[in-house]
């Protein structure tokens, strides 16, 4: 019997023993029997496991980890009792250690598999990993969904992987601490005067999330009760005895704005459109970079201040400022690396979709003194071409940090044209990063620098930021399609990720 013949025969629920070799993209162990791959969910490299098949295909499997049998010397303790159920950190059960390793090669392979690019290539211009001293208690923001258990009790806390099972918490490990005081207060005022969450199925129901937003340096907090409500006029009642739950959340230490957002719609977008505020500041201050910022609700501002200061410390080292240069940055949020670089810059422009962002972004140019920077509101991809056309713009340094799908073609087409000296790409999603330095580097680009920093420990996400520069002019029109032929991607996962720029 051939190993095919062999991987036919397994079947749901079998239990099985395997050796973990290697790791996924979202964590999971990967272990193999006979050619037949199971993908296991909480196992480590270097564990012998025993695990349950769940779900069976022809060449793989999706398996329970059932036992340790024994552990890999990368395998640690969580911190969290409920690592394991909750869907944020999948993979706290790894020390830290390996964690930075895992996510070095993450980027790396995807750049080579994905982008196309040479591995020896990427390897000379590759730089460590920029690490965190302590990988917990790093976010200053976390948004609860609200809901109940099977008895009926309020919960919050995070949902399970891939499910809106509520895990029941108010104490994350990677969190700020004074979350928990926040998430009592309201629960038990919620339970006091039966108040009710939000129920997907029937859309009935008031709180649907709770919102926490902390200054690490100001030390200012805001809380954010996202609520399925009808009524729009400012002076009405939100929650039952509002007033007495106002003074129970403004008495807790560095409370600084507490505020309602309406969403009504059913859909898995958590914020409305509308923010009230219901007592003090509409926004939280802090500081970053040596730089104010205003935060409201909506604002885009990196989760992870001290390792923010870190990644764009190395995006303003790549762009090599000198004091006389024009810089555009584009998906600016409020302008935080907008702002930090218009002091190393001669001109600084920042174009952001979220309206509120912009007004945030242009206070914080008033409030530090900055004099050089200017704010557009609308998508990357449709300002910087209309600039670019109808006003002549150009850039000396552009600097893109786009949402997970990366950048759109027209802002990757029109940066081409406009050909900056030097492209900083600061990127969430290393896969869709490694689809546009492919497009940028066909179009006369030289990829110069990769460095991969650990914005968010204990989960299988990283950020990365790029240096490329002007190499040449394109030897031909830039092929936006990319040829998968020509870079030998043959895996679904390859065909996937260019799937969005081919339509």
């Amino acid at each position: 019997m051939n190993k095919n013949e062999k991987a036919r025969l397994y079947k749901k629920d079998d239990l099985l023993t395997v050796e973990i070799t290697d790791i996924g993209n979202d964590g999971e162990g990967i272990g193999k029997i006979d050619g037949y791959t199971l993908f296991i969910k909480d196992a480590v490299i270097g564990d012998k496991v025993k695990a349950k098949i769940m779900k069976a295909k022809k060449n793989y499997a999706y398996a329970h980890l059932e036992e340790v049998i024994t552990p890999s010397k990368d395998r640690v303790k969580p911190r969290c009792p409920i690592a394991r159920q909750c869907g944020g950190c999948q993979i706290q059960n790894m020390s830290y250690e390996s964690q930075l390793k895992f996510k070095q090669n993450k980027v790396r392979n995807n750049i080579i598999r994905l982008g196309g690019f040479d591995e020896a290539f990427v390897d000379s211009i590759m730089e460590p990993i920029i690490g965190m001293d302590d990988p917990f208690a790093y976010r200053n923001k976390a948004q609860f969904p609200v809901g109940k258990d099977k008895n009926g009790k309020i919960v919050t806390g995070f949902y399970a992987g891939h499910s809106h099972n509520i895990i029941p918490n108010t104490d994350c490990m990677i969190g700020a601490s004074d979350n928990k005081a926040i998430l009592e207060t309201i629960i038990s005022h919620m339970e006091k005067y039966h108040i009710e969450p939000y129920d997907e199925v029937s859309g009935k129901g008031l709180v649907r999330h709770i919102l926490i937003r902390k200054g690490f340096v100001s030390k200012e907090l805001m809380v954010c009760l996202v609520i399925n409500y009808n009524k729009k006029s400012k002076n009405d009642i939100y929650i039952k005895n509002q007033d007495e739950l106002i003074s129970r959340l403004s008495a807790i230490d560095g409370m600084t704005s507490i505020s309602v957002s309406i969403n009504t719609e059913k859909t898995n977008v958590i914020m409305g459109t509308e923010i009230i505020t219901l007592w003090g500041s509409d926004t939280i201050k802090d500081t970053l970079c040596g730089l104010q910022f205003n935060i409201s609700p909506l604002s885009f501002y990196q989760v992870n201040p001290i390792q923010t200061e870190k990644l764009y410390g190395q995006a303003i080292e790549y762009a090599q400022l000198s004091g006389n240069e024009t810089v555009w940055d584009l998906y600016c949020g409020i302008g935080t690396i907008t702002l930090s670089m218009s002091k190393k810059a001669g001109k600084v422009y920042g174009i952001e979709i979220i309206p509120q962002a912009i007004d945030d972004a242009n206070e914080n140019a008033i409030r530090n003194n900055i004099t050089n920077a200017k704010f557009y509101v609308g998508k990357a991809e449709e300002v910087l071409p209309d600039l670019y056309e109808k006003e002549g713009i150009y850039a000396d340094v552009i600097c893109i940090d786009p949402p997970r799908k990366g950048c759109d073609i027209a802002a990757l087409e029109t940066m081409l044209k406009m050909a900056p000296k030097r492209i900083v790409y600061v990127s969430c999603d290393s896969a869709t990063l490694a689809r546009d330095l492919r497009i940028l580097c066909d179009g006369g680009y030289k990829l110069e620098h990769i460095r991969p920093c650990d914005m968010f420990p204990m989960s299988v996400h990283v950020e990365t930021v790029c240096l490329l520069s002007k190499l040449h002019e394109a030897k031909h029109h830039i092929n936006i399609k990319v040829d998968m032929d020509e870079l030998n991607l043959t895996s679904a996962e390859a065909k996937a990720t260019y799937k969005e720029i081919e339509e």
